[in-house]
């Protein structure tokens, strides 16, 4: 009996480890779509096309915030939808990075094991950076360094913004461009920094993914795209026939599109109506953007335009204040309070001077390309059915998209597409 006990004893523990070890990415992956589908909505001109990577930018500001002290931290707790418990924050983050990088190292070993059968797949890369830059001499607090160092991944370097802000900016720009593959450039505008400049917090992801099954460029035709009710325009579209994961909700349909190794896809959300997008980001929340992250698989024979979006830079900070992040960025004057990032001081004291975020996403037969950057800068103040039939989707009218990781459900990337021209 007592040797029964145990077996039964060990059977529990073993059944409760996978659902321990995936829990700590929820808090991070609820913040980054929360904050996400908030910025969709607010930034950008209103019509266009956008895109954003709420994985960069939660990065940047997640690090940010590990300095923050009282109104300034509470208030950016809040905006930025973290829980109250800062080490669940930042474990969170750690735990959802760390999961990223497993996602390349799969795809690597994958692609190891199919070159034994003489496959010739790429794998997927994916890589995510960060790294402080901050004023040489200035006095940053260690246990900040320390917390950005090991839950971020994020070195220290010391530039001098005081004798040369454009030599700085320059050396930022340049390991932004160098960590995206060259596909974000100049994130941080000539005359952002200058002499005032204590600290430059610096996020970039680059991803290139290989479709789990590559759309045939020969299917590729001209098909029409409704820009409106009344205005047609073709585009080069993309036809197959896959088994996806489908579901149809209330006034739009969401499909998935896995790339290689499946534990990243392509999330379409397809409203029913030609102008129905407005009203689909209104009625989107973060849990269920994250529910997507599972739909049931369902055969699909699918219609998708090629596209590519570069936005200009984005200056986020005057969005952000707006969701209720004003003492970081010192309004009113005096009540910013990083006290954990250095010591405040009556003449001297940190505050957010602007948050800088750039993207990148060009998508087609083989695959998706997509890259980003965030900068946050600091100054100091003074059962057996019967198989059903394919179902055919068009997305040939204005959608919502993300870039998804599968097992979290958190967006690196997302945006909508207006116009695919």
């Amino acid at each position: 009996m007592m040797r029964l006990m145990k077996q039964l004893v060990l059977a529990v523990f073993l059944a409760a480890v996978p659902m321990y070890a995936a829990e700590p990415t929820t808090p991070a992956a609820d913040a980054i779509n929360a904050l996400g589908i908030e910025l969709l909505q607010t930034s950008g001109p209103p019509g266009a096309n956008a895109l954003l990577s709420p994985y960069s930018i939660q990065s940047a500001l997640a690090m940010t915030y590990a300095g923050a002290e009282g109104e300034t931290r509470s208030q950016m707790q809040r905006a930025l939808h973290y829980p109250e418990d800062d080490a669940a924050v930042h474990r969170s983050f750690a735990a959802l990075r760390m999961a990223l990088e497993e996602v390349m190292r799969e795809s690597a070993r994958e692609v190891k094991r199919m070159q034994q059968y003489g496959a010739t797949n790429d794998p997927i890369i994916l890589t995510g950076a960060n790294c402080l830059f901050g004023q040489t001499g200035y006095v940053f607090r260690e246990p900040f360094l320390t917390l950005v160092r090991d839950d971020y991944g994020a070195p220290f370097e010391p530039l001098d913004f005081a004798r040369n802000p454009a030599g700085a900016t320059k050396h930022i720009n340049d390991w932004v461009e160098d960590q995206t593959r060259q596909r974000i450039r100049d994130l941080i505008p000539e005359g952002a920094l200058n002499d005032l400049t204590r600290l430059v917090l610096v996020n970039a992801i680059y991803l290139k993914a290989p479709w789990a099954e590559e759309f045939r460029a020969s299917a590729t035709k001209s098909q029409p795209f409704h820009l409106g009710a009344n205005n047609l325009v073709n585009v080069p579209m993309m036809t197959a026939k896959r088994t996806l994961g489908f579901a149809r909700r209330n006034g739009h349909v969401a499909l998935n599109i896995p790339y290689r190794g499946g534990e990243l896809h392509f999330l379409i959300l397809l409203p029913d109506r030609v102008d129905g997008l407005a009203d689909l980001e209104k009625a989107l929340t973060a849990r269920s953007l994250a529910d997507c992250a599972r739909l049931n698989p369902q055969e699909v024979i699918l219609h998708l335009p090629k596209f590519k979006l570069e936005p200009p830079v984005m200056a986020l900070g005057r969005e952000l204040q707006k969701l209720g992040m004003k003492s970081a960025f010192d309004q009113p004057r005096g009540s910013a309070n990083f006290d954990r990032i250095a010591p405040r001081r009556p003449d001297d004291y940190l505050y957010i001077s602007e948050v800088f975020h750039k993207t990148f996403l060009n998508l087609d037969e083989k695959g998706t390309e997509a890259a980003a950057a965030t900068a946050v800068a600091m100054f100091a103040a003074s059962a057996v059915m019967e198989k059903p039939k394919p179902i055919e989707v068009r997305v040939d009218r204005p959608f919502l998209f993300a870039i998804q990781h599968r097992a979290s459900g958190a967006c690196l990337f997302l945006g909508h597409l207006r116009d695919p021209r």
